[in-house]
């Protein structure tokens, strides 16, 4: 099918930016920077052929500002870009139910319908357009062919959607009423290593504190370059995680997560092979040994490594159970169980439920129903959809790996 041709933004990029800051602040209230983030954009988005997009502003990575032809060091995109399409329906992807509701924290939002993030080496900013997305590649260490290809693959278009939900729909009415309201979440691909060190941090935690600590654990990788105001990262190897102390973390306000960064850092340095090599490798195994394995690591448990799993290790049927996952299965699916206290055989069984009902993609499903959930979300939802239950806290008092 060909391609329509690209709409060039009106704007232009910056040539002669400062370098990034190469280490980003504590994790302190003061000093921490507040997003207001729409799960749905109120502005039109822009048509491909005929209306143009606003370009953020992008400062290159240091040594690389007038540098737009591919070179040894990188691939600087030059400053007359372009959308470029993926052929993607906004039912296949919605980028702001995708990128912004808990899988991943490394997306910032840079513009209406627009979000600038990181995919391995490659500094990426996506646009939701009419019925597409667009991809416009600000920066890459290798060339815009390979950056493409990652692109592609961390956004698990390999996998449609569409059949999927129907078997959803088919099976579960409550999938069914919410279906039209949240169409385009589908669940990532990210880098494994990456998505472990995320979901340590989201123990016990908010979306918007582990954003701020994932953010500064990304500043110990090379700098990619700032767009709308944000510095980007690739995320540090095991290598440079292993010079950050566990002291330097805490001062940073990781608490607890501190020791368990650390010495997951050490144990997948002492690994055969390398731990980024081990952790590719669970991808091959079975979901239960895939998470057994993983839960050998420090401060991994059953529900971090579900999480893994699911958005990492290509383990679609993995659930991870949470209170908030608890509580959409026992008002939907196990009611006999609702006002039972959540444990270990408890969690499984929900699991089980959840395969039983969608089967071999229940991950998927239950990412849908747990974003459904989030109260932005729930807002957006008729009358009849909204869940009026309070939602139950994230926080815990007891420091210690609840999954």
């Amino acid at each position: 099918m060909k391609r329509p041709k690209p709409v060039k933004p009106a704007n232009r990029l910056s040539s002669t930016p400062p370098p990034p800051s190469r280490h980003s602040p504590s994790l302190s209230r003061a000093s921490s920077r507040t997003i207001k983030i729409s799960l749905q954009s109120t502005s039109p988005p822009a048509r491909l052929k005929t209306r143009k997009a606003l370009a953020p502003h992008f400062s290159a990575p240091p040594g690389e500002a007038n540098k737009n032809l591919p070179s040894l060091n990188g691939f600087l995109a030059s400053p007359d870009f372009e959308w470029t399409p993926l052929n993607v329906e906004r039912s296949e992807l919605s980028l702001p139910l995708t990128l912004l509701t808990g899988q991943t924290f490394r997306w910032k939002q840079t513009g209406p319908s627009q979000f600038t993030g990181v995919v391995k080496s490659h500094l990426f900013s996506l646009k939701q357009l009419d019925n597409d997305v667009g991809y416009f590649l600000h920066f890459s260490r290798t060339n815009s062919l390979v950056a493409e290809k990652a692109l592609i693959d961390y956004l698990n278009l390999k996998i449609s959607t569409k059949e999927m939900w129907a078997g959803f729909v088919e099976a579960d009415s409550r999938f069914a009423a919410l279906a039209p309201h949240v169409a385009g979440i589908r669940v990532l691909r990210q880098d494994p290593l990456e998505c472990l060190f995320q979901f340590i941090c989201s123990s016990n935690n908010n979306i918007g504190r582990i954003t701020k600590m994932v953010d500064h654990l990304s500043s110990f990788g090379s700098p990619l370059g700032s767009v709308g105001g944000f510095d980007f990262y690739e995320f540090p190897s095991l290598e440079e995680l292993a010079h950050v102390s566990e002291e330097r973390l805490r001062n940073a306000g990781f608490g607890y997560r501190a020791r368990y960064i650390a010495g997951t850092v050490k144990a997948l340095l002492s690994k055969p092979g390398g731990g980024v090599e081990w952790l590719s490798s669970l991808r091959k195994l079975e979901l239960q040994e895939a998470t057994a394995s993983l839960c050998t690591l420090p401060g991994i448990g059953p529900k971090v490594a579900a999480c893994v799993a699911l958005f990492s290790l290509d383990q679609n049927q993995a659930v991870p159970v949470d209170t908030h996952v608890w509580q959409i299965a026992t008002r939907y699916f196990l009611p006999e169980l609702e006002g039972a206290k959540l444990t270990s055989k408890l969690c499984q069984r929900v699991s089980e439920a959840f395969v039983s009902k969608f089967g071999k993609y229940a991950g998927w499903a239950q990412t849908v129903l747990f974003v459904s959930e989030l109260p932005m979300q729930q807002a957006l939802l008729p009358s009849d959809l909204y869940c009026k239950k309070k939602s139950p806290q994230r926080k815990s008092s007891h420091k210690k790996a609840e999954g």
